[in-house]
């Protein structure tokens, strides 16, 4: 019962804090999506270019760099120290997403490393206990539910932060970038980072929610096989 009990508190939060949030991901797309600006913006230095600039104003110069082609996300990694930029040079918006990347590069290592290395702990965790309810190995599955609530807690405390840290401070770097290379006009400069503005009323919303979800979503899968 108490399973149940805690896989329907979990679906009613999610939904609760889905409509608290107005999370609108069509409109989101909508945003992400202007042609204009896309014209405007295409003529601007190459990503890796952007990148380097950025990194140069952020002082942090030691990151290698590099662009995929076949991959839609960017991300940086603490463990090699690299930026990977996806394929995102036909949209307004990779001035901000390389902004967001390098901005990561400059937080905490100490920060960076434990969210990289605690992430991977809590993963591992959830697929053994799984697996060992699963052959009936758990006797008391109840006590390893405790730890994975509290571990996701943690884990979504720290992710958070990094996200909304940087997503927060992406907006003002690519201004700055956007002002200090005169890449274009002050009007248009306005236009950039207006939208990045309402990318960033729901972008913020959407991966904080998305981040507790995730985690949620495993209590759940473990509390459905708990009741199996």
């Amino acid at each position: 019962m108490e399973y149940i009990f805690l896989i329907l508190v979990c679906l009613i939060i999610l939904i609760i804090l889905w409509f608290i949030l107005e999370i609108n991901i069509k409109k989101l797309k909508q945003i992400g999506e202007d042609k204009e600006l896309d014209n405007l913006t295409k003529d601007f230095p190459e990503n890796i270019d952007i990148c380097k600039s950025i990194l140069s104003k952020l002082e942090n110069d030691n990151v290698s760099i590099k662009e995929e082609k076949d991959t839609k996300t960017s991300l940086y990694v603490v463990v090699n120290n690299t930026i990977t930029i996806a394929n995102i040079r036909d949209s307004y918006t990779r001035i901000q997403t390389v902004a967001h990347e390098c901005i990561h590069s400059v937080q905490s290592k100490r920060m960076l490393w434990f969210n990289f290395i605690y992430t991977n702990i809590y993963m591992v965790y959830f697929l053994v206990v799984l697996v060992l309810t699963l052959c009936n190995v758990v006797k008391n599955p109840s006590i390893f539910l405790y730890i994975l609530i509290i571990m996701g807690m943690v884990q979504y405390f720290i992710r958070s932060m990094l996200e909304t840290d940087a997503m927060t401070k992406a907006k003002y770097v690519a201004k700055e970038y956007l002002e200090e290379n005169n890449v274009c006009e002050k009007e248009d400069i306005n236009k950039i980072v207006s939208k990045y503005d309402m990318l960033n009323n729901i972008g913020i919303k959407l991966v904080n929610y998305d981040i507790l979800a995730r985690n949620f979503i495993k209590v759940i899968i473990y509390s459905v096989i708990c009741i199996i």
